[in-house]
């Protein structure tokens, strides 16, 4: 299956397309509506996909998954009903912060929510109690469908272990890097995301599988990574040039 054009660099783009073209469209995230992925967003904070459809259908079993019946709900209630997502008195809390900012901001309306404007919505979603900026991310990108990458540990270990960025890149740098980068398409933010989760579940785990991983080649060292491939990114997935000016030495 032919990939789309997802970014103005070369080397990202190249592995968008060795991605897509091993795992084909994620069609990313996994849910039967907006509200369901906010939901989801929530859960998932350290824990299993697995255990997140489990809390999920918990909540479908009970008729409980809309902004209404959770808002009304009793704490405890619903933190019975989430429990297999893990943490779930605190994640009962957290979900009832963020169902709060989306009726009240929003009126429960993900239509309204889509046409808010990113910046300003992002910064709101962000002084929600128990939303940090990969949850933020998570909402604004698949439930709202707005152009902001969502950086996960998969993410920050496939451009360290490619020699793009450093390890200890913060959260917004490395986000920064992507919302540079991408063509502003929210199917490239939705695929590049979850094709990385992909590769990184399959081979870029704590024991990289290199060997098997479709971005082998990207790899430095690789003998298919030509000279100008090199030159033209540099140590950090940038121009030597632009390295320098940025302080940064290779």
């Amino acid at each position: 299956m032919k990939a789309p054009c997802a970014a103005r660099d070369p080397r990202l783009d190249a592995i968008f397309r060795r991605l897509y073209g091993r795992f084909g469209p994620q069609r990313w995230w996994p849910a039967e509506s907006p509200f369901e992925v906010i939901v989801g967003a929530v859960l998932a904070q350290n824990t299993s996909w697995k255990n997140v459809e489990k809390a999920v259908e918990n909540l479908k079993r009970r008729r409980a998954l809309s902004p209404r019946a959770i808002q009304r709900m009793p704490l405890s209630r619903l933190a019975k009903l989430i429990r297999p997502s893990g943490y779930f008195r605190l994640k009962a809390r957290r979900l009832k912060s963020v169902v709060a900012w989306y009726l009240e901001e929003y009126g429960g309306s993900v239509e309204s929510l889509r046409r808010a404007p990113l910046g300003r919505t992002r910064e709101r979603l962000l002084a929600v109690w128990g939303v940090g900026p990969e949850t933020a991310d998570s909402i604004l990108c698949y439930a709202a469908g707005k152009n902001t990458f969502v950086v996960d540990a998969y993410a920050r270990r496939v451009l360290s272990r490619h020699g793009i960025l450093p390890a200890e890149t913060s959260y917004e740098e490395i986000r920064e890097y992507f919302q540079k980068r991408l063509l502003p398409k929210n199917r490239v933010y939705n695929e590049l995301h979850a094709l990385i989760v992909e590769a990184g579940k399959r081979y870029c785990g704590p024991e990289p599988r290199c060997e098997e991983c479709p971005l082998k080649p990207l790899l430095r060292g690789h003998p298919k990574q030509t000279n100008r491939t090199r030159r033209s990114f540099g140590l950090f997935g940038v121009s030597p040039t632009r390295a320098a000016r940025a302080g940064r030495t290779s």
